[in-house]
């Protein structure tokens, strides 16, 4: 009769408390939760696209869970993927693009030369407390809101991993990896990358958890403190082009050349004298220009005649033998 009885009282005692259950209340999903959903669908962050695809709502166990899902499998139309597909709500995933776009892939292009092809993931959705610790109030990966990023794939397939490469000290490799979490910081509200504590050693984790606000927006936490004073980015190649060819030397000091006018500055442009200031006293506009000065033969000057000059007509033989 005994072993009859008790299963019945089990069952009863099971039933009473689920009635309590129900009397007392479930657990309800922070209103905001929903609220930040709505908002970002209502302002088109995110568009639904074959990479993007919403899903049926998530209610449970307890308030776990999301109103809108999103699986996503791949961001900026598809040319960035993640190497295992997401559940994540729109907040989430429109922080991911913002960061893909604004930090991740101009720091892989100024460091590295390749842009980001996927992003590798341990996960996103799932119902468990934070770090998986018994008694720990719920993570943010319950909600959707949380992504843990182990790592990127670049474009000539090179795999950047934060277990490996976050700590290869004087690399492009690890300054990029820094860089990436410093921008996170940035842009999510919650960062714990490796050096915050024992759990993220191999990953950085980011989400848009509620930590209430300051005077200049919503509280952060950044962990470990970003880097100051990164390797720099190696020097972009010179985009400048050619220089065009010279047919042939500019000779600017060339007599006559108009090019040597212009480019003469102007307190150095030439003077134009009258014509008989050139030719000499008594000299009309026909009078001759001086011998011209070089490795030509000079040439005898022509005396005009009438012009008032004496010659002497005595031979030139008395010059050669007058001797003193």
């Amino acid at each position: 009769m005994a072993r009859c009885v008790l299963p019945w009282i089990v069952a009863s005692l099971a039933a009473l408390g689920l009635a309590g259950c129900g009397f007392v209340g479930r657990p309800e999903r922070p209103a905001w939760r929903a609220q930040a959903e709505n908002a970002c669908f209502a302002r088109d962050l995110v568009k639904p696209s074959a990479f993007v695809v919403p899903s049926r709502a998530i209610d449970g166990p307890g308030i776990c869970g999301m109103t809108r899902p999103l699986k996503v499998s791949a961001l900026d139309d598809g040319k960035v993927g993640f190497d295992k597909t997401l559940t994540v709500d729109c907040p989430m995933t429109a922080a991911l693009e913002a960061w893909l776009d604004d930090v991740v892939q101009p720091a892989a292009q100024a460091r590295l030369g390749q842009r980001v092809v996927t992003v590798n993931v341990f996960g996103a959705y799932s119902c468990r407390s934070i770090d998986n610790e018994p008694g720990a109030r719920l993570s943010e990966h319950a909600f959707g809101n949380a992504v843990d990023v182990a790592g990127f794939t670049l474009a000539d397939g090179r795999t950047l991993l934060y277990v490996r490469d976050w700590k290869s000290a004087g690399t492009q490799e690890a300054a990029f990896l820094h860089e990436a979490h410093a921008g996170a910081c940035q842009v999510f509200t919650t960062v714990l990358g490796p050096g915050s504590d024992v759990f993220h050693y191999n990953h950085v984790h980011v989400d848009l958890a509620n930590h209430g606000s300051t005077n200049t927006g919503p509280r952060r936490i950044c962990k470990p403190a970003p880097q100051p004073n990164l390797l720099p980015p190696p020097a972009a190649p010179d985009s400048l082009p050619p220089a065009p060819e010279i047919e042939e030397p500019l000779d600017i000091a060339r007599h006559g050349d108009p090019r040597a006018v212009a480019l003469a500055p102007a307190s150095l442009a030439p003077v134009s004298l009258p014509p008989a200031a050139i030719a000499g006293p008594g000299a009309g506009p026909d009078g001759a220009l001086p011998p011209p000065v070089g490795d030509m033969d000079p040439v005898p000057p022509v005396l005009p005649k009438g012009a008032g000059y004496s010659v002497d007509s005595s031979p030139t033989s008395s010059i050669a033998d007058h001797d003193e």
